[in-house]
C-alpha cells in the first residue's frame, strides 16, 4: 500500500508546478500600486535625465573651449613667422639684463 494514499487530503495539494495562477492577483488595489510605482520611477528617471543634460552640457561646452583652443593654435601655426628682426651689427647680449648677487 503505497504511502501518499494513507493521508488524506495529498492528492490535492499543489505544487508550483501545477499553480498557473500569478503570485499578484489583479485586483483594483494592485492597479493603485502600480500606478504609485509607475510614478515614483517616473520621477526618478526625470531626476536622472535632468542630472545627466547638466552633465553632457558641461561636457560640449568643455569640447567647444579645446576646439577653439586648437583652432586658434592651428592657425598662429600655419601663420609666418612675424618675429622681430634682428638688425645686424646688435648682440643678443642686449636682451639679458645683468644682475649682481651678493652671497
Amino acid at each position: 500500500m503505497p504511502i501518499s494514499s494513507a493521508i488524506k487530503g495529498l492528492q490535492s495539494i499543489k505544487s508550483m508546478q501545477n499553480v498557473v495562477k500569478s503570485g499578484v492577483p489583479m485586483k483594483e488595489e494592485s492597479d493603485f500600486i502600480k500606478l504609485y510605482l509607475f510614478e515614483k520611477e517616473r520621477t526618478r528617471l526625470k531626476n536622472e535625465e535632468i542630472r545627466l543634460l547638466l552633465r553632457l552640457e558641461i561636457v560640449q561646452k568643455r569640447l567647444k573651449e579645446i576646439q577653439d583652443y586648437n583652432d586658434e593654435k592651428a592657425v598662429l601655426m600655419n601663420q609666418p613667422e612675424k618675429s622681430v628682426k634682428k638688425q645686424p651689427g646688435k648682440d643678443d647680449a642686449e636682451d639679458f639684463k645683468v644682475m649682481s648677487i651678493d652671497y
